[in-house]
């Protein structure tokens, strides 16, 4: 019996999944533990590893669609070995329990309301979400897919034909106007034809969908205020050279401004508890921990791993924990509990080369702080000018929840730690 290769469950609140990309085509080879698939949901990208030894037998899901949890996405064994109708029917029984316990919880419901007739059109699912989106009637689309089933393409050329038609329509109005202006009319029809030929179409998903939604989350139901300051860290870039050596040799650890940043931030927080806090549902909740975010950017995207309890970790604790986030975001270990239940969250973008810049709260936080990259400066030190190394800050904050004057002291009590680094080591 061939063995399905199955869409996973990320996280306890996975409903579905997106197929990013085969890493197989029908007919390759693969060995148990081989990656054959990606696939996505929410922030979470993952390779899918291949059951058991055998040949990729057939791909049931595409590239780009979604499908429950549970769900077979493809199937590996034998060559020459067929998937009958019993594979596929076993393969689809987790999804089916999903559909039943849906169908039980509602079934109360369903008799005091009439049924909806559901559509017999034979239709892919992002043909479908496409189709909505662009507000076609899929009853009137012509598919070319097995069984006459509607496809992305077929959406897409349907789409294409409507350009085209209301481009007619155009045309037909402009034979009023005067010939120069329909010259030029119909020149730039003509060049807005040719760039949407040309343009690259990518289907927003995964990761960058989530992402976009959260950000346009944030904008619109928050109230969210901005301000920045800058820190000289002379003193701070001193200690870190002094310290390098001892703290490799004992810890093999390499501590970096973001490690004495961080470890600033969580000793303003505890002073100032009103910056600790998210807002939730019309009421304020005010934390007596801090579970500190870092954000962390990705090929498609950005991450935000979570230290919980920072409040708990030494200087030497906290810098590995923000070392170890890192590592496995970058290598796609992380599981989504672990990007889950920030208080506050920090994003360094100095290492880009960029010195001012204004973060989007993570929500449900209150505030954000953004780093941006040291600077030198002549600064009057008393009567003597002196070369420093000043950091810029920028916090942004939900008005909501705080004013600016208890932003400002909690961003004032960031610099006055940082620029008074020893109090950080302990």
């Amino acid at each position: 019996m061939a063995n399905e290769v199955i869409m996973p469950k990320l996280g306890m609140g996975m409903k579905e999944g997106t197929v990013v990309k085969w890493l197989k085509d029908v007919g390759d080879p693969v060995q148990k533990g081989d990656a054959v698939v990606v696939i996505s949901s929410e922030k979470i990208e993952m390779e899918v590893e291949a059951p058991d030894d055998g040949i990729l037998l057939e791909i049931v899901v595409p590239e780009g669609e979604v499908v429950p949890v549970g769900t077979a996405i493809g199937y590996i064994g034998t060559p020459g070995e067929k998937v009958g109708m019993e594979e596929k029917s076993q393969s689809s029984f987790a999804a089916k329990e999903q559909v039943a316990a849906v169908a039980e919880s509602t079934q109360s419901v369903a008799t005091l309301t009439p049924p909806v007739k559901t559509s017999k059109v034979k239709i892919t699912p992002i043909a479908r979400k496409m189709a909505e989106a662009a507000g076609l009637d899929i009853e009137t689309l012509v598919g070319t897919g097995p069984q006459g089933r509607i496809t992305k393409e077929d959406v897409e050329k349907a789409i294409e034909d409507r350009t085209l038609l209301s481009q007619t329509q155009a045309s037909i109005q402009v034979q009023h106007l005067s010939l120069e202006n329909k010259s030029a009319l119909a020149d730039l029809a003509q060049e807005m034809e040719e760039d949407q030929t040309h343009a690259e179409r990518n289907v927003v998903s995964g990761m960058r969908k989530v992402i976009a939604a959260r950000m346009h989350e944030s904008l619109q139901q928050s109230a969210q205020l901005s301000m920045t300051m800058t820190a000289d860290v002379s003193d701070l870039l001193m200690i870190q050279r002094r310290a390098a050596e001892e703290v490799y040799n004992r810890y093999e650890l390499k501590l970096t401004i973001t490690d004495f940043i961080a470890r600033a931030v969580v000793f303003a927080l505890q002073q100032h508890k009103q910056m600790n806090s998210a807002w939730i549902d019309d009421s304020i909740y005010t934390y007596p921990y801090v579970h500190l975010g870092i954000a962390v950017a990705l090929e498609k995207g950005l991450v935000v791993p979570v230290i919980r309890h920072a409040e708990r970790l030494t200087l030497i604790e906290l810098a590995k924990e923000i070392k170890s986030l890192g590592r496995r975001a970058r290598s796609g270990q992380l599981n989504p509990e672990e990007m889950k239940g920030s208080t506050f969250t920090i994003t360094n973008l100095g290492a880009y080369g960029v010195e001012v810049f204004t973060p989007v709260l993570n929500p449900p936080e209150a505030g954000i702080l953004g780093v941006g990259a040291i600077q030198d400066a002549p600064v009057y030190i008393g009567e003597s000018l002196q070369r420093r190394h000043l950091l810029p800050l920028s916090l942004t904050f939900d008005h909501r929840v705080l004013d600016g004057a208890p932003a400002a002291q909690f961003l004032a009590t960031v610099k006055r730690y940082l620029e008074q680094p020893y109090s950080l080591l302990f």
